[in-house]
């Protein structure tokens, strides 16, 4: 080596040292990872570094980093190192949309020809060494014994995370198990509070995998808050640097606190709640005045979405995403941004969105582009302005996503379906609201959700730094805020149930016993076993507690827990006649007023109207239809616990009385005629009958309430057990109480003991248990014969889905026989359709004549039977189980676009977006399939489904490529 050779860093080492460092430079440069490193003109990450190293080196890797961190820069070297060796590598990815993002990526560096996509719609080039597809697409290869797996050398599974997601997230453990041990695994997430746990996990079921964690955010994230017309930032500027990294601060669980938070801010919150306190309404926020001199905070209020744009585009912060958490919303604000006139792009950028629109929808039937309203979404995309959201057309989606890409579409109002892994980083990203539906209730947004959706600021490369900004509400609390952008915690917990499909399908690979341990590995059962670690520590501890109070229960006179059962058993009985005498003299009471007429003047013994009251109405529950008065059910819900009387007290007040004011019985003590002009809302009315009771009744002494001799007194148990206790040795013992109160907490710490070993066997084995229990139905059912799957367990094993054991008793009773295409299309969309909310509340769905309607109605039959089957094995009780009916909403839509109507009377009879019209049609077309290979080979039925298929196949669901 000469002296030209030597880096500035070689030249202060030893001659023994400058050969090992240029052995390990040649040894880098020799490496995969550095030719790997070539094809890019930026460095990679530290994190990107070691996780590519790890993956060299025969390790597989979970790399959890934040979104737009390049992340997937990972996934691709596992590409790049597949195709060095002459293996194959599957890139998975939970949605169409990112497969076909990611399929068009990797065409463009390794060509058409090594790149493949399988997304159950399309096909092209399965058969290449890189091959990128949905993550259930990979699942069905595993349990079918594809030979496309054979050469398989990688699986990168992207946005692995989507395991958690209830519907849909057991497919990623299902194929994270199944997986041949020779494939080395690339699960890339974002970032999750419990990576490690889950590393673990992958550690036990797939081995060496190597966990990279980085937080670091190469893209700084800022954190605002628009109110009125001023951006405050949210953070102090002490700790707004660290936060917008993405770095923990030292000593803190990075966690926002009232300190850290902008003093402006907090006094801006207090100024309104304050002003609101003066004679506002909690959600008003009409206030629009200024900032107010000697600084003194203004009036905040929630700016318009014009007005934020503006703002944004005043402050150079575009492009934008705006998360509106409806389609109706973001659809509105394009409507209000095009009626203010609004325009971000120049005449040039116009040209460039035209010519950009008509080249990508050229294959659009004219006459369909005008029912799906394309003039107004170009025209909004001319001036810069689009919405994003699940009921777009997929190809209109499409269009917007390339646009914002290339910078020509500079404000986008999208649905949170936008933050799930699709490439459309933004310089700013705008919150609207911190509440969302999470299709049950409006709850606030997550920690977890909200980094997923900031994460779209700050386009690296492109940006210095990134804006997450939220738009003042009332009510809203800085410090919570705060809190809400500093917390790190996002849990990955895991989603898995075994099913039906997978039951037989597993059984069928490796028998039922082998199924069972194999199921007994998913990252459900791991997690739930680890918190039964937990629970086991504390029962130790609890034993241990246990046994030193057994030693200061210890009586020298005789056994003290003996005479602690004495005490026990007297205590016990006292309370049981003591519950039962309250129960007679309840009911005793409510007897009582049954027999109370309008009229009777009575005593209320206690409560807050005790005295003197006259019955106007004695307050009994309606009669049913049945001739009888039933107490908590139907339309006498208010009346559960008995008679409620309505008096007049000699106070002059009206008041409807309950049980809770009548502990014994009540006789009336007089009778007063009630007029019929009587008016209980009339003071005079109220002050004129109260006179009269009084009159009437005023000089009776109702006497003391007479109470039953109490039970216990007359009881020979009780009698029993008393001379017992007296008898009992330690009864004489000068420290009884002492020794009881150890005893009693002694009982206390028993309880809570048995208590946590019931949890820790309830958690035990729990997805064996689902498993077994679905054996059980199936082999009822005949679809299982101990380790062997009968010819129905095999058709129901090319059935997937949450109705997939409806759809193979369906097939097997012959329900679809004789069916037209049409009205096999219109009952196989009740297998994968579900209404939106509010949709069920529309009224009765409309169906087809002919043979589909009775089909559905016996599918609905099938469905109810199995239902109960599940209640009766069980099933229905197991956390997680899914029960979904049969969705009848999309049946008639289904049978007339299958018989040919044209788009826009399809759309507008069903009253649905084009872009869900398209993706259930999609997903029907997937079913149809499964139907077709399911269906016997000579049966009517696979070839009616054949012809469904061709029949659904057109149109705008022939050219839209996203599903």
């Amino acid at each position: 080596m000469t002296d030209q050779n030597l880096s500035s860093a070689d030249e202060n080492l030893s001659p023994s040292e400058r050969y090992a460092a240029a052995r390990l430079r040649a040894k880098e440069e020799a490496s995969a990872l550095h030719a790997f490193r070539q094809l890019y003109d930026f460095p990679l990450d530290q994190f990107q570094v070691e996780a590519c190293q790890a993956l060299e080196g025969g390790e597989g890797v979970l790399v959890a980093a934040p979104t737009g961190s390049g992340k997937t820069i990972v996934g691709e070297f596992a590409v790049h190192l597949a195709l060095n060796q002459g293996r194959k590598c599957f890139y998975t990815t939970p949605i169409k949309a990112l497969s076909n993002q990611k399929f068009q990526d990797l065409v463009k560096r390794y060509g058409p020809d090594r790149v493949g996509l399988l997304t159950g719609d399309n096909t092209i080039n399965s058969d290449a060494p890189v091959v990128v597809m949905t993550t259930e697409v990979l699942r069905n290869m595993l349990y079918a014994s594809s030979s496309t797996l054979g050469g398989l050398g990688y699986v990168v599974m992207d946005e692995v995370h989507y395991l958690a997601d209830r519907f849909r997230g057991a497919v990623w453990e299902e194929v994270i198990i199944h997986l041949p041990e020779s494939v080395t695994l690339v699960s890339l997430s974002a970032t999750v509070s419990n990576a490690e746990e889950f590393g673990d996990w992958l550690d036990t079921v797939r081995g060496g995998t190597k966990v990279i964690v980085s937080e670091h955010r190469p893209v700084p994230l800022w954190q605002h808050v628009l109110a009125g017309p001023r951006m405050y930032d949210l953070f102090t500027s002490r700790v707004a640097e660290e936060r917008a990294s993405g770095r923990k601060r030292e000593g803190g669980a990075g966690r926002g606190g009232e300190a850290d938070v902008n003093p402006e801010l907090v006094r801006l919150a207090r100024a309104e709640q304050d002003r609101r306190g003066a004679g506002r309404g909690r959600f008003d926020n009409r206030g629009r005045g200024r900032s107010m001199p000697n600084g003194r905070p203004g009036r905040a209020w929630t700016p318009s979405r014009v007005e934020v744009i503006d703002r944004l585009d005043a402050e150079g912060l575009l492009p934008a995403i705006t998360f509106i958490f409806s389609r109706a919303g973001c659809e509105a604000a394009v409507q209000q941004c095009l009626h203010a006139g609004l325009r971000l792009n120049n005449d040039a950028e116009r040209a460039e969105v035209r010519a950009l629109v008509e080249a990508r929808t050229e294959n659009i039937p004219a006459e369909d582009l005008h029912v799906l309203g394309y003039f107004e979404w170009l025209d909004a995309l001319e001036r810069g302005i689009a919405a994003h959201h699940a009921g777009m057309l997929p190809t209109f989606k499409e269009v917007v996503e390339e646009l914002f890409q290339r910078g020509l579409c500079k404000a986008v109002f999208a649905t949170e379906t936008l933050a799930l892994g699709i490439n459309m980083p933004a310089r700013s990203v705008v919150m609207e609201k911190l509440v969302k539906w999470n299709g049950e209730t409006h709850a606030d947004v997550t920690p977890g959700e909200y980094t997923q959706l900031t994460g779209r600021a700050g386009r690296r490369g492109i940006d210095i730094e990134g804006h997450a900004v939220v738009l003042w509400q009332p009510n809203l609390d800085p410090s919570a805020l705060a809190g809400l952008a500093g917390t790190r915690t996002y849990p990955l917990r895991s989603s898995f149930k075994p099913s039906y499909n997978m039951a037989v399908n597993l059984v069928s690979q490796f028998g039922r016993h082998t199924a069972r341990e194999l199921l007994e590995t998913s990252f459900a059962q791991f997690q739930a076993d680890r918190s039964v670690v937990g629970i086991a520590r504390q029962v130790q501890r609890n034993e241990e507690g246990l046994a030193g109070y057994r030693e200061a229960v210890n009586c020298h006179l005789g056994d003290f827990e003996e005479y602690m059962g004495l005490r026990r058993a007297l205590k016990d009985r006292e309370t049981l006649l003591a519950r039962e005498g309250q129960a007679q003299r309840r009911a005793s009471a409510a007897d009582s007023l049954e027999r109370l007429r309008p009229g009777d003047v009575i005593h209320v013994p206690s409560g807050r109207f005790a005295g003197l009251a006259l019955v106007l109405d004695p307050g009994l529950p309606p009669v049913s239809r049945h001739g009888t008065r039933g107490y908590g059910n139907g339309r006498g819900q208010e009346y559960q616990d008995g008679p409620r009387p309505v008096v007049l007290t000699a106070e002059r007040q009206v008041k409807r009385l309950a049980m809770i004011d009548f502990p014994v019985p009540v006789e009336p003590i007089e009778r007063l005629r009630i007029p019929k002009s009587f008016n209980p809302r009339s003071p005079q009315s109220r002050r004129d009958l109260a006179s009269a009771l009084r009159s009437k009744a005023g000089h009776i002494d109702p006497g003391r309430v007479r109470r039953g001799r109490a039970a216990a007194a007359d009881d020979t148990e009780i009698a029993r057990l008393r001379t017992e206790l007296r008898q009992h040795p330690c009864h004489g013992c000068d420290e009884r109480e002492d020794h009881a109160r150890w005893a009693e907490r002694y009982d206390r710490l028993k309880r809570d003991t048995e208590q946590l070993e019931r949890r820790m066997r309830s958690r035990t084995h729990t997805i064996a248990r689902t498993f077994d229990r679905v054996c059980a139905l199936l082999t009822d059912l005949d679809y299982l014969t101990g380790d062997t799957v009968t010819d129905h367990g095999k058709r129901l094993g090319r059935l997937y889905g949450d109705l997939d054991l409806l759809a193979s008793e369906c097939l097997r009773e012959g329900v679809w026989d004789g069916l037209s295409p049409a009205e096999l299309a219109a009952c196989a969309s009740a297998l994968v359709y579900e209404s939106r909310r509010g949709d069920e509340e529309a009224g009765a769905v409309k169906l087809p004549e002919g043979k589909a309607r009775p089909a559905l109605e016996t599918m609905g039959r099938i469905w109810g039977h199995l239902d109960a089957l599940e209640e009766q094995h069980k099933l229905s009780t197991m956390e997680g189980w899914v029960r979904r009916e049969p969705d009848l909403g999309f049946a008639w839509t289904a049978f007339r676009w299958a018989s040919g109507d044209p788009l826009d009377k399809v759309l507008r009879e069903a009253d649905m977006p084009a872009g869900d019209f398209v993706r259930w049609t999609r997903q029907l077309i997937d079913v149809l399939g499964q139907i077709q290979n399911a269906a016997s080979a000579d049966g009517e039925v696979r070839s009616a489904a054949r012809k469904a298929v061709d029949a659904v196949r057109r149109g705008i669901i022939a050219y839209s490529s996203v599903g």
